[in-house]
């Protein structure tokens, strides 16, 4: 989480979003990082989970990421929760709640629904105050 969250920085200070991830292999080996770069890009996916899982993509050289771990500052919204299970990411672990658009767990919980075929284990609120903090800020600041 220590490095999503300098992920995050770097992010808001880029005028993005604060939301950094990581995804580390079964070792604990980083295989992609990521963060928010919608405004940088001008990308509409380009969010922080979807660039890191991207990038473990290709590290891996396959979109198959089972027995991986995605680490994100927010909890990831509807799409980025569908990206996880596309990818086949083993555990997600997150950090903010985000009870107006989340999706694995406050809002929606797409990423545990029995319905499908593929589900992630999930773990919300790791360091959701240090999160929060960047989020409020950023937001503060252009208000």
């Amino acid at each position: 989480m220590d490095r999503a969250l300098q992920l995050a920085e770097a992010a808001g200070a880029d005028g993005d979003v604060p939301v950094g991830a990581v995804v580390t292999d079964a070792e604990g080996t980083v295989i992609g990082e990521g963060r928010n770069l919608r405004e940088a890009t001008g990308d509409p996916t380009a969010h922080a989970e979807v660039v890191a899982l991207r990038q473990a993509a290709a590290t891996r050289g396959t979109w198959n990421l089972e027995g991986c771990t995605l680490t994100v500052t927010l909890e990831p919204c509807v799409m980025c929760a569908g990206a996880v299970l596309q990818s086949h990411v083993s555990r997600l672990v997150f950090g903010a709640w985000d009870d107006k658009g989340g999706a694995a767990g406050s809002l929606y919980d797409v990423v545990r629904d029995r319905r499908l075929p593929v589900r992630a284990e999930v773990v919300g609120g790791v360091r959701a105050e240090d999160a929060a903090r960047l989020l409020r800020a950023f937001f503060d600041a252009r208000r």
